[in-house]
């Protein structure tokens, strides 16, 4: 559903992503300078107040049906933690130009990046996508690297996306209700490259959290950053349980098929996992 009027101010964004990201590296999924946000704003915002140094970038992609379409965007090698002091120095704007080839990047005097995330080529393919398929004038992206499902990817009976939806999605019964699809599996990629950007969109048409394995997720939302936040959070608390019972001899078994059943049933959530 596209949020409607009246749409959230400048700062009103950039404060939720910066909530985002303190909560992210509170859960320990943001290391360092590990992570990144991006926001789709479907709406007339004249960023030069909170950012008045403007450039030309090129794209990684081509991208005409995305032509004038404005993001915030992380930073590269900034820590998602620090968005929330100091926003401008953290984050750009990003307006696509109508060639859709080339963008303004609109930026801070205390910007302390050189060009926005490495990962944006991911996150302008998810983002186009979702666009063009729902029509949404809003749309966030994550990449985060949650320590403990990260960890459960580099194991061989985890990097089949059965078993890890079954695993980590048995030990709260919000889980399901939140992520009733699951979360997409995709093997160990190249960061960046074409591979992970193309399987990462076509996970995101199905899911709404995927798992790069051995390197960390993606998420996102077509309402909220934080909520997009909540649902890397979600995965990740069900792959803590998931360590916990492997460090303690596997004596937890969870909630079981027919107890998933039941909550489903009650909350009327449509999965196919259980």
């Amino acid at each position: 559903m596209p949020i409607e009027a009246p749409y959230p101010e400048l700062d009103e964004l950039m404060g939720l992503m910066g909530e985002a990201g303190q909560r992210l590296s509170e859960i320990e999924a943001s290391e360092g300078a590990a992570g990144n946000i991006s926001v789709y704003i479907g709406w007339s915002v004249d960023p030069r107040r909170k950012f008045p140094n403007i450039e030309e970038i090129p794209l990684p992609d081509a991208l005409p049906e995305l032509a004038n379409a404005s993001f915030l965007v992380s930073g590269s090698g900034r820590r998602l933690r620090e968005i929330i002091r100091d926003p401008g120095a953290n984050l750009g704007f990003v307006t696509i130009n109508p060639d859709g080839k080339t963008a303004r990047l609109y930026t801070s005097g205390r910007r302390l990046f050189a060009r926005v995330t490495s990962e944006f080529n991911s996150h302008l393919a998810v983002h186009r996508d979702q666009i063009v398929s729902t029509g949404t004038n809003f749309h966030a992206v994550i990449h985060a690297q949650p320590l403990h499902l990260t960890y459960l990817s580099h194991i061989p009976r985890y990097q089949d996306e059965g078993y890890l939806n079954q695993h980590i999605l048995r030990w709260q019964p919000e889980t399901i209700v939140n992520l009733p699809e699951g979360v997409g599996l995709l093997p160990f990629l190249l960061p960046g490259s074409p591979a992970l950007m193309a399987g990462t969109v076509e996970k995101l048409r199905s899911h709404r959290v995927v798992v790069w394995s051995k390197h960390g997720v993606m998420s996102r939302s077509d309402n909220s950053v934080k909520r997009a936040g909540d649902r890397v959070e979600y995965a990740e608390t069900g792959a803590r349980y998931e360590y916990l019972n492997l460090t303690n001899n596997e004596l937890g078994t969870g909630l079981t098929n027919d107890e998933v059943r039941a909550i489903c049933a009650a909350f009327n959530i449509k999965q196919t996992i259980f």
